[in-house]
């Protein structure tokens, strides 16, 4: 339900500090089965220069004050008001500190938000980021008022053996009538929405770590009883993230002890909590069983992110919430650099470039756009964004190019020593940078404020009697729905020229171009530069490793591409190459579609692809990548406008199948050449030879028309991969098939008991691209196994669904954005959080044809109209519609 005080505009020009500084949280949290009692006792001061007759104004959410002390002495009912949504304090000391004692009743049982403090499959715990600690106590919660907090749970033992908060452990013990407690210190400073607890009868997994400076850390990983097992690999990630951030940041890690705790109802993927980090148990939980490739990876990631915020978002934290890409932008750049040292750094870029392209792209374009700073929000749950996390650490690595990386360590360093214990800025940040290098950002900083994302156009001309290569650089940015402004911006473009030899030549750039080694840096709306002394055309390699967050346009020919697509020694780059030419492929053969002619495919192209899957001096994962055309949902943001999702989906199908008819004779051996020898690991080689086997055998699979190879796999399979990709592409490409049907069948009966598992059962068929998903998937509602409280079945089904069927959820009637409509408004009233998520989907509804917008809109007015609307869905809907 709206809260009073819910439905407003917070501005970030409207900050200012507190009037009030926290020292010291000491707590006393009570669990029993029906409710939780809370005590909390504050030290507090005025701050100096506050007004001596200021208030002291605390937030809540949903609260009930049971009593109020200040200085150990019951407040006078007539010093304070108090309501489920806050406490306002009178007449406190204007000097001197003070303490103040606040003592709450909750019902942790019932509380569905999954938000504060609630207790799910038996065990009690906690979620605070955004705004969650004010439905636990009264509270300054905002993540500039730091303190250090000591805490003391209280259960029963029985019921919960395992008892936890941030920090070190300090004492323990038993207490009457079966119950115990567990007080827990730490020692840094941090906000409210750092806090952590969880109480439960949970099975744990132990190592250690030590440290660089020779301090050991017990590690624990706490699981639901019988699966501490499947927590190994994780340990294992977070054992290597510990020894990553030594060695490429110099970050050691602080405390005693470090726990994870994997949790089946949790709202977030993982939560970053000082010390105990909370996680989604989808990214603790996994075998070679129950999990696939795409699991490790992303397991292996979520764990180093979480970990890296120790320093990137605990130790320093964001002075307000309009600074959030500091932690969390800064903290993606963190894990993909990990990510990219672990495994193939080609292939991580690669996948961070199709992942920001894919989500962020689409939202810098439509109607929920808004800058990597924000300027002013209704709601900040919804701004947890691709925008803030993958455009954020886009911009961090931009800074990387421009500095150079030598340049951005002793910038890092510097924000460390600076403001280790500080909630910090955005300029706080770039000035780090700026003392470090000397390097100007006052123009890069238009970044974090402006919102969109610019078009970059490249043109070129060869001269080739005076061997020069003329480049024109324009940048253009659109002014959007956030209004934001559209100056030119600092755009470090990467580039190079190859050679015929494929070798990079190295010309010489005309005096006064702003060309530093490989980067152009673009400034202004336009820049020509020439580059003298070629012997040859060279291929132009442009915005290589993709240097800036931009769209870009060229002028190269279709040959070029070609020649690239073979040539170019920076990996990402040859994949671009052939990634834009299948890109335009799809829009012209969409186009085919539409009009009712047939589909066609350049052969050369084809050929371009089936060499590539053949060219064993590139990595199987790299190939992989390479042959994975744009998804549907990729060609409609491609298109831009007056899409349809039909035309999309029978273009595409008509061009894998046209590369796999052209490829068959070589892709066949090349499949069967990559079937695994000897146990299951995943390790990244083996994870690329599974991913390139899958992406050959949808190929196969669409030239022979029949189901009998992806049958077999799904037969013989011993590991989840395989079988599910095999599966998957049962379902994709043959859903009406009574194979497909009894492999569905087959695998719910075999993994039934496993809810991660299922969840995926759930998620196949949600996106199965079929006239009868929409069928499929209302029935699926009222699946014995389908609950829609569930946050990961929520997402599996109706998330899947509206953010992952095009033509199921954009049908031309309008029926797939009514039934999401009616789901969203039925999850509002138990998890808003969860529902303003999947309400996102909408956010292209502009780009469809005329008939599609129409019914898009009516079901997003329909939305805006229901009473007790969240302030999250409200929101989402109400800028969607704007």
């Amino acid at each position: 339900m709206l809260r009073p005080d819910q439905d407003q505009v917070i501005r970030l020009t409207d900050y200012r500090p507190t009037d009030f500084q926290l020292a010291t949280v000491d707590m006393r949290v009570q669990l029993f089965a029906e409710h939780a009692d809370v005590l909390t006792v504050l030290q507090l001061e005025r701050r100096a220069g506050a007004p001596a007759t200021a208030d002291l104004v605390l937030d809540g959410d949903e609260l009930a004050l049971v009593s109020l002390a200040l200085d150990g002495t019951p407040v006078d009912p007539s010093q304070y008001d108090a309501t489920p949504q806050g406490l306002t304090i009178r007449g406190l000391p204007e000097s001197g500190s003070f303490t103040l004692a606040i003592e709450t009743r909750l019902q942790p049982q019932l509380n569905t938000q999954l938000m504060g403090l609630y207790r799910s499959g038996g065990v009690w715990c906690t979620q605070c980021e955004a705004e969650g600690f004010r439905r636990i106590t009264y509270f300054l919660d905002r993540p500039d008022v730091l303190a250090t907090y000591r805490v003391r749970v209280e259960a029963d033992k029985a019921e919960a053996p395992v008892l936890l908060s941030n920090g070190n452990p300090a004492e323990h013990g038993l207490l009457d009538g079966g119950r115990h407690f567990a007080v827990w210190d730490d020692p840094f400073p941090k906000p409210s929405y750092l806090f952590a607890l969880v109480a439960g009868d949970l099975d744990r997994l132990g190592d250690h770590f030590t440290t660089m400076s020779g301090r050991r850390v017990a590690l624990d990983i706490y699981t639901e009883k019988g699966r501490a097992h499947e927590a190994l690999y994780a340990m294992d990630a977070l054992k290597r993230s510990m020894v990553w951030d030594e060695q490429r940041f110099g970050r050691e890690y602080d405390l005693d002890v470090f726990s994870i705790v994997a949790i089946s109802d949790f709202n977030m993927g993982a939560m970053e909590n000082k010390g105990l980090n909370v996680f989604n148990h989808k990214y603790v939980l996994l075998d070679s069983e129950t999990a696939t490739d795409g699991d490790y990876a992303g397991v292996e990631t979520v764990i180093a992110h979480e970990y890296f915020h120790n320093w990137t978002g605990n130790r320093i934290t964001c002075r307000d919430w309009f600074q959030l890409c500091l932690k969390e932008g800064l903290t993606v750049y963190r894990d993909q650099e990990f990510s990219a040292d672990e495994r193939s750094a080609a292939v991580k870029r690669i996948a961070s470039v199709r992942g920001l392209t894919a989500h962020q792209f689409p939202e810098d374009q439509g109607p929920l756009q808004h800058p990597v700073r924000p300027s002013e929000y209704r709601e900040i749950s919804n701004f947890y964004t691709a925008t803030i996390y993958d455009k954020g650490a886009e911009l961090v690595r931009m800074i990387a190019t421009i500095v150079g990386q030598a340049g951005f360590r002793a910038g890092m360093d510097l924000y460390f020593a600076r403001h280790d214990g500080d909630a910090a800025t955005i300029e706080d940040f770039l000035a780090c940078f700026v003392e470090a290098t000397g390097a100007d950002l006052t123009q890069f900083a238009l970044w974090y404020s402006q919102a969109g994302t610019p078009v970059l156009k490249v043109e070129e001309r060869f001269d080739a009697d005076r061997g020069e290569l003329t480049l024109t650089l324009g940048q253009h940015l659109a002014q959007g729905p956030a209004g934001t402004g559209t100056l030119p911006m600092h755009i470090p473009v990467r580039f190079g020229l190859v050679g015929a030899n494929g070798q990079d030549l190295v010309p010489a750039p005309r005096d006064g171009a702003p060309v530093e080694g490989d980067v152009i840096h673009l400034r202004d709306a336009e820049t020509t530069i020439v580059f003298e002394g070629l012997g040859e055309r060279p291929y132009l390699s442009i915005l290589r490793d993709f240097s800036a967050a931009v769209a870009l346009r060229t002028s190269q020919r279709e040959r070029d591409r070609l020649a690239l697509a073979r040539l170019d020694g920076n990996p990402f780059n040859r994949w671009r190459a052939l990634s834009d030419l299948v890109g335009e492929a799809l829009q012209a053969a969409t186009i085919d579609a539409r009009g009712g002619n047939p589909v066609r495919l350049n052969p050369a192209i084809a050929e371009a692809l089936i060499a590539t899957a053949l060219d064993e001096t590139l990595e199987p994962a790299l190939r992989a990548q390479a042959l994975s055309l744009p998804s549907e949902a990729d060609i409609a943001r491609l298109l831009g406008e007056n899409v349809d999702p039909d035309a999309i989906h029978i273009a595409r199908d008509a061009v894998v199948t046209a590369i796999g008819r052209q490829g068959e004779k070589r892709f066949a051996p090349l499949f069967a050449g990559l079937a695994r020898q000897g146990a299951f690991s995943p390790d990244a080689d083996s994870a690329g030879r599974r991913a390139l086997a899958s992406v050959l055998l949808d190929f196969l699979l669409a030239a022979s028309g029949t189901p009998d190879r992806a049958v077999q796999q799904f037969r013989t399979a011993d590991n989840m991969t395989e079988q599910f990709a095999a599966l998957t592409m049962l379902c994709h490409r043959f859903p009406e098939d009574d194979a497909t049907r009894d492999a569905l069948a087959a695998f719910y009966s075999r993994f039934e008991t496993n809810a991660l598992v299922i969840d995926k059962w759930f998620s196949l068929q949600a996106t199965v691209p079929s006239p009868s998903a929409l069928a499929t998937v209302r029935a699926l509602t009222a699946h014995p196994a389908f609950r829609l409280a569930n946050p990961n079945r929520a997402r599996a089904l109706i998330g899947a669904f509206a953010a992952g069927n095009q033509i199921g959820f954009n049908r031309a009637d309008g029926a797939g954005y009514a039934f999401v409509a009616e789901m969203i408004q039925a999850l509002d009233e138990l998890n808003p959080q969860v529902a303003a998520r999947i309400a996102t989907a909408f956010r292209s509804w502009r780009c469809f044809d005329s008939g599609r917008r129409e019914k898009a809109r009516a079901a997003l007015a329909q939305l805006s109209e229901m009473k007790g609307l969240s302030t999250d869905v409200k929101d989402i809907v109400e800028r969607s519609l704007r």
